[in-house]
C-alpha cells in the first residue's frame, strides 16, 4: 500500500512522473487504489508540497516551506516534530497535530519562530507514513460505545470499535490487553475505527510477553511470512582454501542465531601472518538488484533474538545455502589480511573463495585457553582432543588482542555488558560482535568468545570503508561517537560513585577512562556502567560517499560487511563487495594490464569509474537515503523491543517476590523519586517521593539530589539502602519501592 511518504519519495527520486507511470512506480491498479491515490495527489497539490508541469508530470515544489520531520510525544502531553541532521525540534499544540500520533513521519510548517531557549512552533500539514498499524489498547465503554484506549499515553486518540468487541472490556485482575488493527485513522471530525485482532492475557501468563512486546515496539512476527528465495550461485573462478584450516567462534546457543563468519591464519616463517576473514556467501544467493526485490525486506531489516530462539530478518532456505558446517565446502566473499611480526596491516585483498568449517570454538575453549599457566603443556580435558588447532586459535587470539589496544588508542571506549541473572534472557546478553548501534566497546572477555571475534570484525569493516572510500563508492556505515569527556557538574551528581581524588583538566573535565578507574567498589562500578551508558546516544546508519559533504575522520567509519546473516547493512556493503569482485572495472579501455582492484594495492593505479552505469545504477537502488532511513526506523525498533523484552522478565522476577526487602543503590535521582537497583536480583525499581513520609523533599537538579526540608535527610545517586517491593506493572515495565 502507497503512503503520501513514498508517493514523495519517488517524485523526489525522479525529474518528473506522469500519473501512469506514478501508479506503475507504486504498483498501483485497483480502481479504488487509484481513486485514494488522486486524493493524495489532490491534498498535496494544495498543500503546494507537489506539482503538475506543462508535461502533466508529476514534481516535488522546490523550496517548499515544509520540514520533514517525526512526532514525539511525551507521557505528560508534551509533543515536537523532531528534524534530522540535529536541527531544532519543532513543538507542536496537541490542537495543530491533526491526529499525528508518537512515531509518525510528518510534513510540518513552522508557524512561529523560537527565540532565546523556546523551540519554535509548528502545525502538521501531511502525516506523510504512520508509525503505528497495529495499537495494544484498553476496551472500554464510553456512552454506550465500545473504545480501544491505546496503554501508551504518548497517543491521544481512542478508536471506535465494533459492538462485538465489547467482549474484550478491560478486567484488571487478568490484564487483558488487545491488539487492535486500525482500519480507518481518525480524521477531521470524524473517530479513527479498528477491530480487535487478538486479545492477550498478560496476568501470570509469560507465554505472552514476546508477542506483547513485539506489538508494543511496532514489530512483526514474521513466522514463515519471510518468503525471500535463494538463488543458484553461478560457477565462478574461486580460490580453494578448503583443506586449510577455518574456524567459527560461536557462543549463541539458539540454532538459529545469526550466521557467524570462519577466521583461517597462517604463520610465516618471517613472523609475518596471513588472516583470512571468511564470510557468508549471502549477497550472491538474494536478489538485490530492483526496488521489488528491496521491498521484501521492509518488514524485516534485522535479526534480533525471541526468547527461545531467534527472528531472521533471511529464510530459512537463503540461510541453509549459505551457513558453514563442519566438514561442508561452501562459497565464500573473503578478506585476505597480510600482518607484520606486530600484527599490524600492511595490506588487504577481497576475494570469492571455497572454504571448509574445521572446528567451532566455544567460550569454553576460550576460557581453557587464556586460563592455562603453559602454553607448552596441555592438561585441560577439553583442549587435549583440540591440540592440532591450538596453535592456530592462540594466534587468532593474540591477534584480536592486538587490533582491540589499537582500537582503544583511537577512538573507542570499553564498558562491561550489563549482569543478566534470568535464564531465558542469555541470548540477549551474549556479545554480538557486529553491533555497531551501542556507541562502546564491550571488553574481551574469555567465557564469551565473541568477544574475540569482534575486533577482527572491526577491523574487517574498517576496511571496506577506506577501500569503498577511496574509489569513491557508497557504503553504510556508522560513526563511533563515544562520549571523550564527562562534565564536572556531571561528576558532581555521581560523587558517591568515585573516589575524592579527582584531578580536572584546565577546561572542567575528566576523561572517561579516568573516571571509571577512580571507581574502586565493585558494585558501584556496575552501576556507574550503567548509569553512564545511557550518555550515550544510539548510533544511526549513515549513507557515506567520498563525494559527500563528511566532517568524519577518514578512520572513524565502521562499513559493517562481515556478517550479511545479521542484519540488511551487512547484506548491502557485501552485495556491493561482491560487485566489485566480478563487475568491477579492472582495466582502462583498450589497456591490456588488468589491475587488481579488489586489492589495497591497487589506488594509485586506478583512476577511472569502477563500475558502468549499470551496475552503478543497480547499488543506487540500496544506497539512498530512502533504505538508509528505513533502516534506521527499524533498528530504533529494534533496540526499543530488545530493551523492553528485558524490562518486562525483570518486572516478572519483582512480581514473584512482593512484600520482600533487599537492599540497593540509588541509580539516579529525579524530582519524584529515586531509582534503585536491587543488586542481589539485578532489578530496577521507583521509590516515589509520596512514600517518603513526614516530610517534604526538595529536588536539587545540580546535585542530583533529594532533601528533605525538615529533617535535612538526603538522597544521591550511590547511597545503598533497604528497599521494599510493593507493586509491579507488566504493562508499564515498572516496579514500584519503599523504603524500610
Amino acid at each position: 500500500m502507497f503512503t503520501s511518504s513514498s508517493i514523495i519519495d519517488n517524485l523526489n527520486h525522479s525529474e518528473g512522473l506522469e500519473y501512469k507511470k506514478l501508479c506503475r512506480t507504486l504498483k498501483i491498479t485497483r480502481k479504488s487504489d487509484k481513486d485514494k491515490l488522486d486524493i493524495a495527489l489532490a491534498a498535496l497539490e494544495k498543500l503546494e508540497i507537489i506539482n503538475k508541469n506543462e508535461n502533466n508530470e508529476y514534481t516535488c515544489t522546490k523550496d517548499s516551506n515544509h520540514i520533514v520531520a517525526k512526532i514525539r510525544c511525551s507521557s505528560k502531553g508534551y509533543c515536537f516534530a523532531v528534524r534530522e541532521k540535529n536541527n531544532e525540534d519543532i513543538y507542536i499544540k496537541e490542537n495543530l497535530l491533526n491526529y499525528a500520533w508518537n512515531g509518525d513521519k510528518v510534513l510540518v510548517r513552522i508557524i512561529k519562530e523560537g527565540y532565546r531557549r523556546r523551540s519554535p512552533e509548528g502545525i502538521v500539514d501531511c502525516i506523510l507514513e504512520r508509525s503505528n498499524k497495529i495499537l495494544l489498547s484498553k476496551v472500554e465503554i464510553i456512552n454506550d460505545s465500545v473504545y480501544a484506549i491505546p496503554i501508551d499515553d504518548r497517543i491521544l486518540s481512542k478508536i471506535k470499535l465494533p459492538k462485538e468487541d465489547k467482549k474484550y472490556t478491560y478486567k484488571p485482575d487478568i490484564k487483558n490487553i488487545v491488539k487492535v488493527k486500525i482500519d480507518r485513522f481518525p480524521i477531521a471530525q470524524d473517530e479513527g475505527l479498528g477491530h480487535v485482532l487478538q486479545e492477550l492475557q498478560l496476568d501470570s501468563n509469560e507465554e505472552l510477553d514476546t508477542d506483547f512486546v513485539l506489538s508494543k515496539s511496532n514489530l512483526i512476527n514474521l513466522g514463515n511470512e519471510n518468503l525471500i528465495e535463494s538463488k543458484k550461485i553461478e560457477k565462478r573462478e574461486r580460490i580453494d582454501l578448503s583443506d586449510k584450516n577455518s574456524y567459527i567462534f560461536k557462543s549463541w546457543k539458539s540454532n538459529n542465531s545469526p550466521l557467524l563468519p570462519m577466521i583461517q591464519v597462517e604463520q610465516m616463517k618471517d613472523k609475518s601472518t596471513k588472516l583470512w576473514l571468511h564470510t557468508n556467501n549471502i549477497a550472491e544467493r538474494v536478489e538485490l538488484s530492483s526496488k521489488k526485490s528491496l521491498e521484501k525486506f521492509f518488514e524485516g531489516f534485522e535479526s534480533f533474538p525471541l526468547l527461545n530462539n531467534w527472528q531472521n530478518y533471511l529464510s530459512e532456505t537463503v540461510r541453509n545455502s549459505s551457513e558453514f558446517k563442519i566438514g561442508d565446502k561452501n562459497e565464500a566473499i573473503s578478506l585476505c589480511l597480510q600482518l607484520n611480526s606486530n600484527n599490524e596491516i600492511t595490506e588487504w585483498s577481497f576475494h570469492l573463495t571455497l572454504v571448509k568449517c574445521s572446528f567451532i570454538v566455544g567460550s569454553d575453549h576460550t576460557e581453557a585457553l587464556l586460563s592455562r599457566k603453559s602454553k607448552t603443556r596441555i592438561t585441560s580435558l577439553l583442549l587435549k582432543p583440540i591440540k592440532k588447532y591450538i596453535e592456530d586459535l592462540d594466534k587468532i587470539l593474540e591477534i584480536s588482542n592486538s587490533f582491540r589496544q589499537r582500537h582503544l588508542l583511537e577512538f573507542k571506549l570499553e564498558i562491561p555488558a550489563p549482569l543478566n541473572k534470568i535464564e531465558s534472557l542469555d541470548e540477549f546478553f551474549i556479545h554480538n560482535p557486529t553491533e555497531y548501534s551501542k556507541g562502546y566497546l564491550e571488553p574481551l572477555k574469555k567465557e564469551d568468545c565473541q568477544t574475540y571475534l569482534s575486533p577482527i570484525l572491526d577491523e574487517a569493516n574498517l576496511i571496506w570503508f577506506k577501500h569503498s572510500n577511496q574509489y569513491g563508492l557508497k557504503s553504510a556505515g556508522y560513526l563511533p561517537r563515544g562520549i571523550d569527556n564527562i562534565n564536572a557538574n556531571e561528576i558532581i551528581k555521581y560523587s558517591e560513585f568515585v573516589e575524592n581524588d579527582i584531578e580536572l583538566n584546565e577546561d572542567g573535565n575528566i576523561s572517561f577512562s579516568q573516571l571509571l578507574k577512580l571507581c574502586g567498589d565493585d558494585n558501584k562500578k556496575r552501576i556507574l556502567h550503567k548509569v553512564l551508558i545511557n550518555e550515550f546516544k544510539e548510533n544511526e546508519v549513515s549513507l557515506i560517499s567520498k563525494n559527500a559533504d563528511n566532517d568524519y575522520p577518514y578512520k572513524l567509519f565502521f562499513s559493517p560487511w562481515t556478517m550479511p546473516g545479521y542484519d540488511f547493512t551487512n547484506l548491502m556493503n557485501q552485495y556491493s563487495i561482491f560487485n566489485l569482485i566480478i563487475n568491477g572495472k579492472k582495466t582502462k579501455k583498450n589497456n591490456m594490464n588488468e589491475i587488481n582492484i579488489a586489492g589495497s594495492n591497487s589506488f594509485n593505479l586506478v583512476n577511472w569509474e569502477i563500475f558502468n552505469s549499470s551496475i552503478s545504477k543497480s547499488l543506487d537502488t540500496l544506497f539512498n537515503h530512502f533504505v538508509i532511513n528505513k533502516l534506521n526506523e527499524y533498528k530504533h525498533k529494534v533496540n526499543q523491543y530488545k530493551s523492553n523484552m528485558i524490562s518486562i522478565k525483570k518486572v516478572r522476577k519483582a512480581e514473584k517476590l512482593l512484600g520482600n526487602i533487599y537492599s540497593g543503590y540509588i541509580l539516579s535521582v529525579q524530582s519524584y523519586g529515586f531509582f534503585v537497583e536491587i543488586s542481589e536480583l539485578n532489578v530496577e525499581g521507583l521509590v516515589h517521593v509520596s512514600t517518603l513520609n513526614n516530610d517534604w523533599f526538595e529536588y536539587r537538579s545540580r546535585q542530583n539530589i533529594l532533601i528533605g526540608r525538615k529533617s535535612k535527610k538526603s538522597y544521591k545517586a550511590g547511597d545503598e539502602i533497604e528497599v521494599k517491593i510493593i507493586k509491579v506493572d507488566i504493562l508499564k515495565y515498572q516496579v514500584d519501592l519503599e523504603l524500610t
